[in-house]
């Protein structure tokens, strides 16, 4: 009689695993924001609709979570350049990051005391994070300049200090309004001498 083998049950589609892994990535960020780095990993799990296995299979350590949360918002300020570059105007594109990278320093803001936890310290971490929001700042401006609706002199690291200064002085929870006002006359300083 020829051997029989049973087959291994299948695998679950590669969609449901990257679905579990954004929804912890997004419940983590949120947790992270309301109970800072010591949140519970079992909460997060429950609240993502995982068990604790599944959470520890994609991220091993409370820091391996810590630093895809930081590193997913990253890589989403960096898509966001190319999608709105494709759908707006150069201003409006440029303005829109603006306000995305506004949100972007409130994530780092929270997350920040949490990565200062990993060994070693978050520097490496931002390190390569700068070089992707100064490429996609410098893509925006670059595409502006061109269409003529923000000057030639302008330096696009210059905008994101000014964001990045307010977010720093800032003493008062209302600093995320204050920045995103700043982005508007961030634009209409950038516009061309008449």
């Amino acid at each position: 009689m020829p051997k029989t083998h049973s087959k291994p049950a299948p695998r679950k589609p590669r969609t449901d695993a990257l679905q579990n892994r954004e929804r912890i990535l997004e419940v983590a960020k949120e947790a992270f924001t309301r109970s800072g780095a010591d949140a519970s990993l079992d909460d997060i799990a429950r609240e993502a609709g995982v068990g604790p296995g599944t959470l520890y299979r994609h991220f091993p350590t409370r820091d391996a979570l810590i630093e895809a949360v930081y590193r997913t918002e990253v890589e989403k300020l960096a898509a966001a350049q190319t999608k709105f570059s494709e759908s707006l105007p150069p201003i409006e594109a440029l303005r829109a990051w603006m306000l995305l990278f506004v949100d972007y320093i409130a994530t780092k803001h929270i997350i920040a005391p949490a990565l200062n936890t990993l060994v070693g310290g978050p520097s490496k971490l931002y390190e390569g994070s700068r070089g992707q929001i100064q490429g996609a700042i410098d893509s925006l401006v670059k595409r502006a300049i061109k269409s003529g609706d923000i000057r030639k002199d302008l330096e696009p690291f210059d905008l994101l200090r000014a964001l990045i200064g307010v977010s720093n002085v800032a003493s008062s929870p209302d600093w995320q309004q204050s920045a995103r006002r700043l982005v508007d006359i961030l634009i209409a300083g950038s516009r061309p001498l008449q």
